[in-house]
């Protein structure tokens, strides 16, 4: 009976909602076609794979490549350099957009809001290499703008894009400049949603502006902050292939080189097919792993929070 009565309000509710399901095709099928069925080729991971044989004939060696990968020398420093600019990305570029978004929702001149807006947004539609063009521009060491400026006030001329000590430093603030104006949109509508009776109480129990930021604002978010975070764990391992393969030279290679570039360098210019796809495997097990940990403390520091 109750079995039923499910089935009839399932259909019912696909009656109702036919043509939202119907919506939900052309995203369903883009998953299915470029997300599901290339997991296939994964199998080249545990296999010695060689193009004229296929997939199914190659040689199956199991971990085989897993264990090269972690012998070889040059796992740990492809692991500390990724795990560097991964941390300082969480530690400095996460925060950025909440404090912003923060800064943005205490703006009452809507007009100059959505200027302020709009101007931010501006960096997330340039491509790695423009920004990467500017970059260079601004940071030769043959007439760079800021290079020249650094030279009149310090009386030091340095070679930025070639000094590996500043290349994490130019890597995180590249993704500020481009990333924190569109990471600020999930925040600030998260604080649309926030009851302005809530400030009004605020004001009327003398709080001043700081403190209805940290009583009323920063907890409004606060779950949709974590969120962001367990998601961004996820890709500690993934620092963006465009970026520090366009900043990477042969001078700032011994900080720059990370999974990313190593798995191109291996895979395309090599054709050690196999190999590179045990290292990118590795590094969505590891993502996996993250994404699941983060989650599983999120819920014992507060029930609320999480994905999952």
């Amino acid at each position: 009976m109750q079995w039923n009565k499910t089935k009839k309000a399932a259909k019912q509710m696909w009656v109702r909602d036919k043509w939202l399901y119907f919506l939900l095709i052309p995203g369903v099928l883009y998953f299915l076609v470029f997300r599901y069925a290339p997991m296939y080729g994964v199998v080249i991971a545990f296999k010695n794979y060689v193009p004229f044989l296929g997939i199914a004939e190659s040689q199956w060696v199991g971990f085989e490549h897993f264990r090269q990968f972690f012998d070889s020398p040059d796992f740990l420093r492809l692991l500390g350099n990724t795990l560097w600019i991964s941390f300082l990305g969480i530690a400095i570029a996460f925060p950025a957009p909440i404090f912003l978004a923060v800064l943005l929702n205490e703006l009452r001149i809507a007009t100059y809001k959505k200027l302020v807006q709009t101007c931010i947004y501006i960096p997330h539609f340039l491509s790695w290499t423009i920004v990467v063009g500017l970059t260079h521009l601004l940071f030769s060491i043959n007439g760079g703008a800021i290079v020249d400026l650094v030279e009149t006030i310090f009386g030091v001329r340095i070679n930025f894009l070639a000094d590996p000590e500043w290349f994490r430093p130019m890597i995180i603030l590249q993704g500020i400049w481009k990333g924190t104006g569109w990471g600020t949109i999930i925040f600030l509508a998260a604080l649309a949603n926030v009851s302005p009776e809530q400030y009004e109480a605020a004001i009327v129990d003398g709080a001043g502006r700081f403190r209805r930021m940290w009583h009323v604002t920063l907890p409004a978010i606060r779950g949709t902050v974590v969120i962001m975070l367990i998601l961004t764990m996820g890709s500690v391992l993934n620092t963006g292939f465009d970026q520090i393969f366009l900043m990477m030279n042969s001078l700032n290679r011994s900080v720059a080189d990370v999974f990313d570039t190593y798995v191109y360098q291996v895979g395309i210019t090599r054709g050690s097919y196999s190999y590179s796809t045990a290292v990118g495997l590795f590094k969505s097990v590891v993502g996996i792993i993250l994404i699941l940990t983060t989650d599983f403390i999120a819920k014992k520091i507060d029930k609320e929070s999480g994905l999952f």
